[in-house]
């Protein structure tokens, strides 16, 4: 399980011209799933997502987390993430998860966060998304779990 975090001053997601979901000051979480992924893996990966220190404390460190600056957190399934881009031009995702694991693993993390986290947000899997973001930093680190 793949996932680019992005800290963000705001954010939000589309879908045919509405928003469905959106966040102040936080974290934008595009998520991969890869075949073999399991609920562990997402539990892990939420672990991560709301414990990394990746906000700035007042010295200018980034030492505060995002359950420490009470943050909103807005998760966007993106399968391109897991593709596989080492030989060739252009893709394959034979290593991004079928979509009925995708769905049900981001619907876990989905849920496990809404119940960890005050603010949570998604885009909605398997749309067509356009993410509006303005990266704070810019912040932006790939984690693998």
């Amino acid at each position: 399980m793949k996932g680019l975090l992005q800290r963000v001053r705001g954010a939000r997601v589309d879908v045919e011209g509405k928003t469905v979901g959106a966040i102040d000051q936080g974290l934008l979480v595009l998520v991969a799933v890869e075949p073999g992924d399991t609920r562990a893996h997402a539990d892990k990966l939420l672990h991560k997502l709301l414990n990394y220190r990746v906000f700035s404390d007042p010295q200018g460190k980034m030492n505060l987390s995002l359950k420490d600056i009470g943050g909103g957190l807005l998760l966007v399934s993106q399968f391109t993430l897991a593709a596989d881009t080492q030989s060739g031009l252009r893709p394959s995702f034979s290593t991004a998860a079928p979509p009925a694991l995708g769905a049900e693993l981001f619907d876990y993390l989905l849920a496990q966060a809404q119940t960890l986290h005050g603010t949570v947000a998604s885009g909605q899997f398997g749309a067509d998304m356009q993410v509006h973001l303005v990266n704070d930093g810019p912040v932006t680190f790939m984690l693998q779990i």
